[in-house]
């Protein structure tokens, strides 16, 4: 059985070189890369603050600081880039879902609540992830708002990040406008969005399409077996999505 606190070599064969391309990854010793990457899955799967972070993985502040860099120059976003390889695209599937936030979350230095996807909703205080997968429920692309932000806000940056040769454009109800309609048909996408129940006339939905929309709610229950996505401890949301993508990238190379 694998263990789901280390990289697989499988994996690592396909990490590696990513990280070596990037311009700001400085890769000395192979070894000390791969065992960097461990401590990072080791705090996002465990959950724990950094600096419980076990003396084997090296002292917990430069692991730390090295992740925050990678964050800082998207090092991470990189890696879910070049693990995305072939999506499934005769559709995309969008959806959001709503991590509760801890209080630790809260305070970053020169910034603010809105500029740090943070936000109070009837949940409490929080992140809502809106997500975007190809049609196998594989992540593509993720918008970060406060808890408070509607589905439906963010259907135009998600709708922009769809890759092209995509045929439908997957969503709830809470995803039914006229101008989203109009925007999909505007880029030749077929929209597979069931109207809501106020409509005198209600839109035909492809059904056999549709229910494949699950496969994106199995996407959020994948990641919410990682710790520090689950519930949200990072007071800046670029390190947050930096664990986000990291475990997006994990999910690919399955």
């Amino acid at each position: 059985m694998a263990n789901r606190l280390e990289i697989s070599d499988a994996a690592w064969t396909v990490i590696y070189p990513i990280l070596v391309a990037h311009r700001r990854v400085r890769v000395i010793a192979e070894a000390a890369c791969r065992a960097f990457l461990a401590a990072v899955l080791w705090v996002l799967r465990s959950g724990v603050q950094w600096r419980l972070l076990p003396a084997a993985y090296g002292q917990w502040n430069t692991v730390f600081k090295r992740f925050s860099r990678w964050c800082r120059h998207g090092v991470f976003d990189a890696l879910q880039a070049g693990c995305a390889q072939f999506p499934d695209l005769p559709s995309v599937l969008i959806d959001s879902t709503v991590i509760r936030a801890h209080p630790c979350a809260a305070g970053g230095a020169g910034s603010h609540a809105e500029a740090e996807a943070l936000g109070r909703s009837r949940g409490g205080f929080g992140t809502k992830i809106h997500a975007i997968t190809d049609a196998l429920g594989n992540p593509l692309d993720f918008v970060l708002t406060g808890g408070q932000a509607s589905d439906i806000g963010q259907a135009d940056r998600l709708l922009e990040l769809t890759p092209e040769g995509t045929a439908a454009f997957v969503g709830d109800k809470g995803y039914d406008s006229d101008a989203l309609m109009q925007a999909i048909e505007a880029r030749d996408r077929v929209a597979v969005i069931p109207a809501r129940r106020h409509r005198t006339q209600p839109r035909a939905v492809d059904w056999f399409i549709y229910k494949e929309r699950h496969l994106i709610e199995c996407f959020f229950n994948k990641i919410q077996h990682y710790r520090r996505i689950f519930s949200r401890f990072d007071k800046l949301a670029r390190n947050y999505m930096g664990f986000l993508r990291f475990v997006s990238a994990l999910i690919w190379l399955r």
